[in-house]
């Protein structure tokens, strides 16, 4: 269990360090999302969940959109690469085969899913987007890029999650309009 913990400390500590402003509270609103999801959720799930970002965090190793053809390309990329440098930190922090390769297994899955365990930590990260990512993300990029990111964002939601975004509202009335037009863009 120390190294389940060593892990812990670790990515929170990477994530806090990052560039990227809602990184540490999209790491926790992501475990948050999963628990609400899958109560029982073990450790392997648990942990991806706070670290499936966590190549974001490093500016040295982060993978960047503008190296790739198409954004699915670049989401890909960085899945593996977050997938990649969590596998680090647990050899580092002595956490045993199988839950490291469960790990990175979902980490690597997390923007698309593929089974039951990764859809479930693709819809955690999905709707925690949605949640706390998106009016920071709108601060940086303005209307149309955020606008692109959530028609993305919302059409990967399992139907459940769609359900839960259609009745999200914000302080904000911009971004109310904002996510209605991303999510009449996205066919729903």
């Amino acid at each position: 269990m120390r190294s389940i913990d060593c892990v812990k400390k670790e990515i929170e500590a990477v994530i806090a360090a990052s560039p990227v402003p809602e990184d540490p509270i999209h790491s926790k609103n992501t475990l948050e999302w999963l628990l609400r999801l899958k109560p029982d959720a073990d450790e392997a799930l648990k942990l991806a969940a706070l670290g499936h970002d966590i190549g974001r965090a490093m500016e040295e190793r982060k993978v960047r959109c503008v190296d790739f053809g198409n954004f699915d390309e670049f989401k890909a990329a960085h899945a593996r690469n977050s997938a990649d440098i969590l596998g680090e930190v647990m050899v580092n922090c002595g956490v045993e085969g199988g839950m490291a390769e469960e790990v990175c297994h979902l980490v690597r899955l997390h923007e698309v899913g593929g089974d039951p365990r990764s859809d479930l930590l693709k819809d955690a990260d999905g709707i925690s987007y949605f949640d706390v990512n998106l009016p920071l993300y709108f601060e940086r990029n303005g209307w149309d890029e955020t606008k692109r990111r959530s028609v993305w964002g919302f059409r990967r939601l399992s139907e459940r999650m769609k359900k839960i975004v259609v009745g999200m509202t914000y302080e904000k009335e911009e971004l109310n309009r904002l996510l209605r037009n991303a999510i009449k863009n996205a066919g729903r």
